[in-house]
């Protein structure tokens, strides 16, 4: 009876890191559905009313003072070391390298380019969006405010939304959108929420955002991150269009190595009838001969050339002719 071996825990996690024969089918690529729509236009009310109710200096914004004059960084200083290092995970820089080389050797082993794809369209949408909106209202941080009570706006500031917030929503959230099964896409989505509502809350403890700027943050996150799906059909196509290009610099790099070098064909022009005729008419100069008679090379008597160190042979006889003395 034959078994098969029991693997350990160490070979199936190096099991996992062999790349796939192919690309694999069973992974799905999200699609915008109605309830999704519904979802993209309830959270784009919701981060319209937020806006509003920073614009109209409302009881969110009373919130954010009462916030800041309690100054978290006070109350608790014993964690103020764990938040300056947690901090990081919504900083633009340390999480895309993170998250892009995770991703990068997904893609490798699945043989498609669509996760960093993906990364690169999410990381440009909030790019556009997030950035449009920090430097359009232009609100000051709680560290530069002017005047109690005021909503700080369109006094040159760009904190409002918080882009800490966002980046971690996105960069973290993109790895749950791109799970291959339900079960870790859900787990994933709920990882990537705490996370990046801790980053919000870590930047509120610092003092460098408001309350309301995280807020709007997550949901700016949240609004990329629903409306990815409609970028799907971009992302196929600059796929298909990447491994187009890298076929076609393959067969071009493979025919030019393996073709021989040849020289091109030389085409033979004949003259025309008039040009024959006058190279025809035309004589042609004599060849050179040398003066005197010209003698056989049997009949030639061979001459020592000067400086040989070979001595003369006076009595030999010249090729072809009898001698009359034999020793």
């Amino acid at each position: 009876m034959r078994t098969e071996p029991k693997l350990t825990r160490l070979d199936r996690v190096f099991a996992r890191l062999d790349r796939e024969p192919e690309r694999p089918a069973h992974i799905d690529v999200p699609k915008m559905s109605r309830h999704r729509i519904v979802l993209v236009a309830a959270t784009a009310a919701f981060y319209g009313a937020i806006v509003w109710a920073v614009v109209i200096t409302s009881w969110l914004v009373r919130l954010d003072w009462q916030v800041m004059f309690f100054r978290p960084y006070q109350q608790w200083s014993e964690i103020h070391w764990f938040v300056d290092y947690y901090v990081v995970l919504g900083q633009r820089g340390p999480t895309a390298v993170m998250v892009s080389a995770w991703l990068g050797w997904r893609s490798w082993r699945q043989h498609t380019l669509r996760p960093l794809l993906a990364l690169g369209v999410s990381l440009l949408l909030l790019n556009i969006t997030v950035g449009a909106a920090k430097y359009g209202m232009g609100r000051l941080g709680p560290h530069y405010a002017t005047i109690i009570g005021s909503n700080e706006m369109g006094l040159g500031g760009d904190i409002f939304p918080s882009g800490h917030t966002a980046n971690a929503v996105v960069t973290w959230g993109i790895l749950a959108y791109l799970a291959s099964t339900p079960r870790a896409r859900r787990w994933l989505s709920a990882v990537s929420a705490v996370t990046s509502l801790g980053v919000g809350l870590a930047t509120v403890y610092l003092g460098t955002h408001w309350l309301s700027d995280v807020l709007l943050g997550w949901v700016a996150g949240l609004l990329i991150m629903l409306a990815l799906p409609w970028f799907e059909p971009l992302i196929a196509r600059a796929e298909a269009r990447i491994f187009d290009l890298r076929d076609r610099w393959r067969s071009r790099r493979s025919g030019t190595a393996s073709a021989p070098v040849s020289a091109p064909p030389v085409v033979v022009t004949p003259l025309p009838a008039d040009r024959e005729d006058v190279a025809a008419r035309t004589p042609r100069a004599p060849a050179y001969l040398a003066p005197g008679p010209h003698t056989a090379r049997s009949e030639r008597t061979p001459v020592t050339p000067a400086g040989s160190r070979r001595p003369p042979h006076p009595e030999r006889h010249p090729r072809g002719s009898t001698s009359s003395a034999h020793p």
